[in-house]
């Protein structure tokens, strides 16, 4: 079942929050946070995720039915890779070295201002790109 596209726009926008938050900070458990939010956007889809939880009873039913829809595919894979990222990140900050952690920290927030500023998502497009490639190998 396809999901309304305005949900992962309004994740990507409080996850470039939070990540914001945790780079100023250097929160480790904001950071956590976060890398559960994404284990369980990619376990469960981001429509079960705290982020979409929160689009879906408090945001959604303020706006206009969606116009708009796409498949939950990829940007649960986007899930997995902000997970990968956020899961780096604790790394960093938690064992060493820092460096580690910001570099991590931004590029996944750098992801999820493209997504919620632009409607640009990363993860999105490497999940076609690795279909597109995984398909013509077959």
């Amino acid at each position: 079942m396809d999901i309304d596209v305005r949900g992962p726009r309004f994740g990507a926008a409080v996850t470039t929050l939070v990540l914001a938050v945790v780079l100023i900070t250097g929160s480790v458990w904001l950071l956590a946070w976060q890398t559960l939010a994404f284990a369980l956007g990619a376990a469960g889809g981001v429509a079960r995720s705290p982020y979409g939880w929160l689009f879906r009873t408090v945001v959604r039913p303020r706006l206009g039915p969606p116009t708009e829809f796409e498949a939950p595919e990829p940007p649960r894979f986007a899930q997995a890779v902000g997970l990968v990222f956020a899961a780096v990140g604790l790394v960093g900050y938690g064992l060493g070295p820092a460096w580690l952690g910001l570099a991590a920290t931004g590029a996944a927030l750098a992801a999820a201002f493209l997504n919620s500023a632009f409607g640009y998502c990363l993860g999105c497009e490497m999940y076609l790109l690795v279909r597109r490639v995984t398909v013509r190998t077959q």
